[in-house]
């Protein structure tokens, strides 16, 4: 017996993965993520509204770091300093923290770092972010979405490789700029590298690789198709 009738998929790398970790009798509904349309549809009315409900300022530069979780790690442990980080940035962003859902809970909220692990809406989250940092979590395909900046912070990728195991090599194929160390991750902000030409080029081609299809028909192409092959049996 199949364990279920259709596999939804966001692009030809997530199927071709699918396929080959669950040879079941399943079909592939290679249509995009219908959870990716509200930001695809997204505008700046929707972009001020997540905003407002987070209590954000309008004036500053959202971060949004959300790293994945570790084998290794019984709780949240992030792999660098966040106030340190947002002392470096300066008063004009302001860094907000998500710990992955395994998780309990992420850091207590400081003076210069919000924590919003508990939050029940992700893509408030990232419809308020100006850049999202993470390392090898999802969200950065969901993030691409946006189009807007990531930046990849990798202080352990050869661990992460070795220990979890990888479908792609992210470093090399990256949607956005790479850093391994603290001080790298600030300086990417200040010396604009986050936003400059060869990073735009890389979210670029990354969109291009695993976007696509989230052009906000992803639920209605599951509907038509799903309740249709219900309607026939």
């Amino acid at each position: 017996m199949r364990p279920w009738d259709y596999s939804l998929s966001a692009n030809p790398h997530s199927t071709e993965v699918w396929e080959r970790s669950y040879p079941c009798g399943y079909s592939t509904l290679e249509y995009g993520y219908p959870r990716n349309d509200r930001l695809a549809l997204a505008g700046p009315d929707q972009v001020r509204a997540a905003r407002e409900r987070l209590g954000l300022d309008d004036g500053r530069t959202v971060v949004l770091y959300a790293p994945t979780h570790r084998d290794d790690q019984p709780g949240f442990e992030p792999l660098l300093d966040l106030d340190e980080l947002a002392v470096a940035l300066g008063p004009s962003y302001q860094v907000l923290v998500r710990a992955h859902y395994f998780y309990a809970g992420g850091p207590v909220s400081t003076v210069d770092v919000r924590d919003v692990s508990e939050y029940p809406c992700v893509e408030d989250l990232l419809l308020a972010a100006d850049v999202l940092v993470t390392d090898y979590s999802s969200v950065m395909f969901d993030y691409a979405v946006l189009d807007r900046p990531i930046v990849v912070y990798a202080p352990d990728w050869d661990t992460y490789v070795r220990t979890r195991g990888v479908t792609f090599d992210l470093l090399a194929a990256p949607p956005g700029v790479v850093v391994t160390a603290p001080a790298d991750l600030a300086d990417a902000f200040r010396t604009g590298t986050v936003w400059d030409s060869p990073a735009t080029k890389a979210r670029n081609d990354f969109r291009a690789r695993f976007c696509a299809l989230d052009d906000g028909g992803a639920a209605e192409r599951v509907v038509r198709t799903v309740f249709a092959a219900a309607l026939r049996r």
